[in-house]
């Protein structure tokens, strides 16, 4: 029988869980603190420790490092109801099994439980290989305090990025950065060096879609004198000003075919050559790449080396659109009026509930950048006064980003019912041709049928009160498929421990 040592200051979750488990059939162990966790550790040396991450005294992660010590394979699943960046990046680096939010669905805690056992096994068999020891001393917590720029988001997807960057920072693996423009994807590579051996040195950033094709190359790598006309004296590329830090290749997919041969050399051989020169420079960088583009296609076209391709898909990190991260706009909002204010020199006037909702129901096909370019304009003409609806549509309207050459924006008609899309009183008719107008172009056939998809989906587990057994029968689904589905679309089940 497993032993698992559940770790809260919450006396009632410790308790209603703790029956949890017992009726799975584990033996249970409770603790009130953080010290009382390190101290049942090392008495009882349990199979696996479930623990919160803010309790009384020394924190969640504090905690971790120290019962780790003491039990160097021990698996810990890290819980709070805060999803906070620097947390979730922190605990996964320092060796947390996973990270998950309350409040939590049963099943999903009871997966993640059987998942963190067997791994904890295999661990004691030495069969896994521990990818972290050594872990650092003395970190309290993972608070970052204000950061400006900061990663933000409680949705499963951002909290599954959190996660990957915990991974990936501390190796020296390069990172493919994927999502749609203004998804953040600097801010993950900002983050990946951050929390990387490399912190404290160069981060250097380089767009490849910014730079004209002629000269990418002279930026890249640098020349010699005489290579070229103009080139008047040595030039140090920016691959080497970033010695021994970390180089950002932001946009790589338009990166030009002759400059990838290169770009794969460094790869292979950790090494550049100068335009001009004829001397090898071994170079000791990490290499982060951030892309928008379907490289699976440019390669097929021809546009993308299929050899570089391989190289830079090892570890991927793909950013979900801001319309698939549920609840995030509102905290989002929140957060960009605040530094925006504050960066401005001037007072936060907020925002009414009535435009949180309006935000939240909008497409935002810019992303996380939209958002926060509308919120400054909302901003600036807000007079101090709470920043309502009819504001938050004037600074969408007035962005262009949604404009589709009837003197407004899509998005927020979309807002104002069947009859300002043109699709007069049929309601399947102004979903389906809103649904259209949030994701125009190629993708726009999936992303209708996965709309309605989501929507069917969402109402099943309604009528049947979140019994996902119940659901996938009344949709004819088998219930992996229907879980699979859940997870896709980032729905909430409503089966919670509180």
């Amino acid at each position: 029988m497993a032993q698992i040592l559940i770790v809260d200051d919450d006396a009632q979750l410790r308790q209603s869980f703790g029956k949890i488990l017992e009726a799975e059939g584990y033996e249970v162990r409770t603790a009130g603190s953080g010290e009382a966790g390190v101290s049942e550790v090392a008495a009882s040396a349990p199979d696996l420790v479930v623990m919160d991450v803010r309790m009384t005294g020394i924190t969640g992660i504090a905690a971790m490092q120290r019962m780790r010590a003491a039990v160097p394979n021990l698996p810990v699943i890290i819980m709070t109801a805060y999803g906070g960046t620097e947390t979730a990046i922190e605990a996964t680096k320092l060796g947390a099994f996973d990270y998950i939010l309350k409040p939590f669905d049963i099943p999903d805690i009871l997966r993640l439980i059987h998942q963190a056992l067997e791994a904890g096994r295999l661990a004691r068999a030495r069969v896994a290989v521990n990818l972290k020891e050594g872990l650092q001393d003395g970190l309290e917590n993972g608070a970052g305090g204000d950061q400006g720029d900061a990663l933000v988001g409680t949705s499963r997807a951002m909290q599954d990025v959190f996660k990957a960057i915990g991974r990936a920072a501390p190796t020296e693996a390069l990172v493919l950065i994927r999502g749609e423009s203004g998804t953040g994807k600097e801010l993950v590579a900002r983050a990946l060096w951050q929390h990387s051996a490399r912190a404290e040195k160069p981060f250097v950033i380089i767009n490849c879609v910014a730079i004209p094709d002629t000269l990418l190359e002279a930026e890249l790598f640098g020349y010699e004198k005489g290579a070229f006309t103009g080139a008047s004296a040595r030039r140090v590329g920016k691959i080497e000003q970033g010695m021994r830090g970390t180089v950002f290749l932001d946009e790589i997919g338009d990166m030009p075919l002759g400059v990838q041969s290169k770009i794969l050399r460094l790869l292979q051989e950790k090494q550049v050559e100068r335009l001009g020169g004829r001397e090898m420079i071994p170079v000791d960088v990490r290499i982060l790449a951030a892309t928008n583009r379907d490289l699976e296609t440019a390669v097929a076209e021809g546009r993308f080396r299929e050899d570089l391709y391989y190289r830079l898909k090892v570890v991927t990190i793909s950013l979900p659109p801001l319309r698939a991260r549920e609840g995030d706009v509102a905290l989002l909002a929140r957060h960009f009026l605040s530094r925006l204010a504050r960066e401005m020199d001037m007072q936060n006037p907020g925002l009414t509930p009535e435009a949180l909702d309006l935000l939240a129901a909008l497409p935002w096909p810019g992303n996380v950048r939209e958002l926060a370019n509308a919120l400054q304009k909302a901003l600036i003409f807000s007079r101090g006064c709470p920043i309502g609806p009819e504001e938050m549509r004037q600074a969408i309207g007035k962005s262009g980003a949604e404009s589709d050459g009837q003197g407004g924006s899509a998005a927020v008609r979309n807002q104002q019912g069947p009859s300002a899309t043109g699709a007069g009183d049929d309601p399947l008719r102004a979903f389906i041709r809103r649904a259209l107008l949030d994701q125009a172009g190629d993708a726009a056939f999936d992303h209708v049928l996965d709309t309605v998809a989501r929507g069917t989906i969402a109402e099943a587990l309604e009528i049947t009160g979140g019994n996902r057994t119940r659901a996938a029968k009344l949709l004819g689904l088998s219930r992996p498929t229907l879980i699979a589905k859940i997870e896709k679309y980032g729905l909430k089940v409503t089966t919670q421990v509180q």
